[in-house]
Parts: structure tokens; sequence; C-alpha cells
């Protein structure tokens, strides 16, 4: 071309979370049955929204509004049940102004990054959720900037580390926080919530919490939000439905802006993310309409309960079959739908494989297998070739640990315990 088309950042924009599904497929084409424990979609798994919950969505297409424009921020109504949702936990108050809708968390997280200077870094927490660290580090063209999650301390982050990084590097200018954690399933305690905030006042910094989970929690655990403890940083939550209704395929997500007059440019921010999205006119309207109508029903509060209890109990069957291998370093989950699994230093090393009867697939496994490959990887091929489960290494959640993510999502009980007797299986033969 007669001119260099793509920035240096371009080559960030990974999501090894839907790019291992090639080689599933591939697979797949061979007659391997696959288990599919790669990626957060509940529908995928088993799941299904309720009966009652298709039937007010089916009622809003009866009525003519639903396919119209609607506000550029967002459907008004809805906006004005989320902001009196927010203002009744007693925390920081807002109003309808200060909610943008988006097409999807996904949608929302590029436009953050994208309108800021590329000097001006948000650091996130790692292991990092490809979306978030590959969309800072696309903006910035460069790597991502991380803080330390310690999968010896119940992946609570390491404060110390964040507090260093921010101190010697000013063009941090945010810090973003995942709660419930996605990839851990790590839910933040009051007090290392309250450090963020006293770090953001400390470097003026603003706040990023990712509460798309923050619904979703189980055995005893409860997510505290960013309004309730932010006092008057300024700071952006975002959210969604996709989770928790559970609706991924409505891409339908928003953010809360917090104490936006505080600071002239974070009101200049949420200024521009407010135009961005005028420019585009509007985001999908319908499952906006949708929210107020189902979570006002009194169902609603009974059905995310149940729902919690079951990821619980899952929770506790994955932790059965794998907490007690030597091999790795298990916690238990107790949030959003995921669990992060580590394997001990030394555990993986140069020439370890699974022994894979078919040649045929035996040959693709060796083919994937590269030697200058993460060893986290290299143990994901082989489980993926071998045993037909696909799991996502952490090595491609911006971390240098070595392991992998799987998913809490199978509702189909003998299945779940089946896929996760494969993956004790494979742990014990690839490092023996």
């Amino acid at each position: 071309m007669r001119q260099k088309l793509l920035r240096d950042g371009a080559n960030e924009l990974s999501y090894e979370i839907r790019g291992i599904v090639k080689k599933a497929d591939l697979l797949k084409k061979e007659g391997r049955r696959i288990y599919w424990e790669n990626i957060g979609d509940p529908i995928q798994k088993n799941g299904s929204m309720p009966e009652w919950m298709r039937e007010i969505i089916g009622g809003l297409i009866n009525e003519n509004e639903t396919f119209g424009y609607c506000h550029s921020k967002g459907v008004l109504e809805t906006r004005e049940y989320l902001a009196e949702k927010t203002n009744e936990l007693n925390g920081v108050q807002i109003d309808a102004n200060d909610i943008l809708f988006f097409n999807g968390l996904g949608d929302a997280i590029s436009k953050l990054y994208q309108f800021l200077v590329p000097t001006s870094r948000i650091i996130g927490p790692s292991p990092a959720y490809s979306t978030h660290s590959s969309a800072e580090a696309a903006h910035a063209n460069t790597t991502p900037l991380t803080y330390k999650l310690d999968p010896e301390n119940n992946w609570y982050p390491d404060m110390d580390d964040l507090y260093l990084k921010i101190k010697y590097n000013p063009n941090i200018v945010g810090i973003l926080i995942i709660n419930p954690d996605n990839p851990t399933g790590m839910v933040y305690p009051r007090e290392i919530l309250d450090r963020f905030v006293e770090i953001a006042k400390e470097f003026n910094l603003f706040l990023v919490s990712d509460e798309i989970y923050a619904n979703v929690t189980y055995n005893g655990a409860k997510a505290i939000t960013l309004a309730e403890y932010i006092g008057d940083v300024p700071g952006i939550a975002l959210k969604g439905i996709s989770k928790e209704f559970p609706w991924p395929g409505s891409r339908c997500g928003w953010m809360e802006y917090y104490n936006r007059s505080s600071d002239p440019q974070f009101n200049a921010l949420c200024q521009t993310l407010d135009n961005a999205k005028m420019i585009e006119v509007c985001s999908t309207k319908l499952p906006q309409m949708a929210i107020p109508r189902i979570m006002k029903d009194p169902r609603y509060l009974p059905y995310r309960k149940e729902a919690n209890d079951a990821i619980g109990k899952r929770a506790e069957i994955i932790a059965s079959l794998l907490g007690d291998l030597p091999q790795l370093t298990f916690n238990k989950t107790y949030g959003a739908f995921y669990n992060t699994i580590i394997f001990k230093k030394g555990m993986l090393k140069a020439g370890q494989s699974l022994k894979i009867d078919d040649p045929k697939i035996a040959a693709m496994r060796d083919e994937w297998v590269q030697e200058e490959m993460p060893f986290d990887k290299q143990f994901v091929y082989n489980l993926l070739a071998a045993k037909g489960v696909c799991v996502v290494p952490i090595s491609s959640f911006c971390s240098e640990l070595e392991g992998f993510r799987v998913t809490l999502l199978e509702e189909n009980e003998e299945l779940l315990k089946e896929t996760f007797t494969h993956i004790r299986e494979a742990v014990i033969e690839y490092c023996s």
C-alpha cells in the first residue's frame, strides 16, 4: 500500500478465547467430541432464559415503539430505573444523564480506551480479561500495563505491586477493577476496594470497575459495587445483562459515570463518550426496554438466587475433582463463572505430551505445538487433542503464570463431572 495501514498497537488485538475454537472445529470434523470450556456463554452450556422472561421480551415485539430509535444515551425509562437502583445503595448518587448504553460491554470497553491520548494509561489486573488488556494496549501502541493478582492469596491483588507501578509511572491515569473477576472468579473484600480508592486519591486517578458479574455471586459471597465505596473519586462502572439474564446475544451494556463534575478532564472524557454515541444515533433498543420490566418482576430475584446457587454447586464439584491435585494451585471461586487454575512451578516443561491413539489427530497436535510456545498453551492444545476439552491458557490473559481457565456453566451435572474428570486425568498424565 502507499502508506502503512495499521498502527503498532493493532498487534495486541488478540482473543485466544475464540481463537482456539478453530482448532476444536478441526477436531470435530475428525469425529472428536468437544467439551466447550473456553467461553462464558450460558446458552452454549445447556442454559436457557426463563420462559417468563421470554414472554416479557415477546410482548415488546408487539409494541410499535420498540422498532424506532431511542435517545442516544439510551431509553430514558430504563436509565431512570437503573439510576434509582444505584442510588438505593446509599453511596454515590447519579441520575439518568450519568448512564450511557452501548451494544454490549465490548463496545463500551473499546470506546473507553479509544479516546484517551496514547500516553494516558489505565492499569488493569493480571491475569487480564482479554477485551480490556487488548483494547488498552492497542490504544497505547504497546503492551498493556498490569498489576498482579496472587494465586497464593485467594487471587487478591498485590496492592504493593499496584502502588509502586503507579508511583513510578506518571502516565497512569486510571485503575481497572474487575469485580467479580474474570478470569479468576475472585470477589474483592471491602478493605482492598477501599485501598483502590486511597491510591486513586493520592495520585489523582479515576477508577473503572467492570461489574458485569456483580449479581453472579455464590457460596456466601456478595460483590460490593463501585458506587458503594468510591466516595468522591471520579469513576466509571461497566454493567450489562448478558450474563445474569442470561442474554449474551442481546449485546446490551452500559456505563455509569460517578462524580463526573469533580474533575474537568474526567468530565470531558464522559462528554466525549456521550458525543461518540450520539454520532452512532443509539444502541440497540429492545433489550434496553426489557431491563426494568424483567428486573422489577417478582420472579427475578428468586430466579437469580436459584441460578447462583447452581453455579456455587458446580464450583464445589470442580473443587472436588481438581482441588487436591499436588501439581496445581487451586482456588475455589465465589463470583462470575470462571476458575483459573495454575500449575505449580516446574510442573510444565519441554517435551511433555498426552497420549493420542489416532495418528491423524496426533499429527494435528504436533503441528499446533511449537517449541517457542508458552508451556501452558502446549498443555491446552494437548488437552484439546487428547481429551476434547477446550480451555484457554492463562498466558493468553496477559500473565506470566502457567495455567488454564475453565467455566462453571455446564448445567448437565454428569457432563460437568465427565469434563473435569478428563481434565484431572490429563493433568496427572501430562505432569508425570
